[in-house]
């Protein structure tokens, strides 16, 4: 249906509303829990290809007449946004997973496909750093975790980034006795699209950018 240029941004009104809250409608996953200390690298500082647009939180106002499909007005459609965060679901899993038994080649490879050959190698450094693998492999650590979408941050022609709640159950062993412990924290995935898919591109913590 053809909409006069105030119904053009009404729905747009609407469509960052919707957007700020997809966590909560399209993207929230039944899971839970991801993000803990030894086990990470560096947050990788690599910027997605297209400066993105924000996505801010308006009210929503009344609404009347046919149901509008608002994808018709953005650089991705439905399935996009679902394949996208599939992505950014796995990656925050496999990001917070880790056992000290193993190496960084092993740490990124699970992860190969879903993540830049830029952002692997960035990865890489960050498992293997002397320092942080010291602490990992003398407690023998090991951590489980997951990523759960809160919203979409921002988009631009070819990435989306996305709010993620990641938090992660660490377990370890010192002098015969093993503890647990878990954290959570809130990170700015970026996701880039590619000939083949989505792959991510860029994690941060959400406070430091990424939008």
């Amino acid at each position: 249906m053809e909409l006069s240029p105030a119904q053009r941004k009404l729905v747009f009104a609407v469509l960052v509303f919707i957007l700020a809250g997809l966590g909560a409608f399209l993207l929230w996953p039944a899971s839970q829990p991801a993000r803990g200390q030894a086990g990470y690298g560096n947050a990788p500082t690599a910027r997605p290809s297209s400066p993105p647009v924000a996505a801010p939180t308006v009210p929503v106002p009344a609404q009347s007449g046919s149901a509008v499909n608002i994808y018709q007005w953005l650089p991705f459609t439905q399935s996009d946004l679902t394949a996208a965060a599939g992505v950014v679901r796995q990656f925050c899993a496999d990001y917070a997973t880790y056992s000290y038994t193993q190496s960084a080649a092993s740490y990124v490879g699970k992860m190969r496909s879903l993540i830049t050959p830029s952002l692997a190698a960035t990865l890489s450094r960050g498992f293997a750093t002397p320092g942080v693998a010291q602490v990992r492999i003398g407690e023998k650590q090991t951590a489980a975790g997951s990523g759960v979408i809160t919203a979409l941050r921002a988009f631009g022609p070819s990435s989306l980034t996305f709010l993620v709640t990641v938090s992660q159950k660490t377990y370890s062993t010192q002098r015969g006795k093993t503890t647990a412990s878990v954290t959570s924290s809130d990170y700015a995935v970026t996701v880039a699209q590619t000939g083949s898919g989505w792959q991510v591109n860029d994690i941060q913590l959400a406070s430091a950018g990424n939008s």
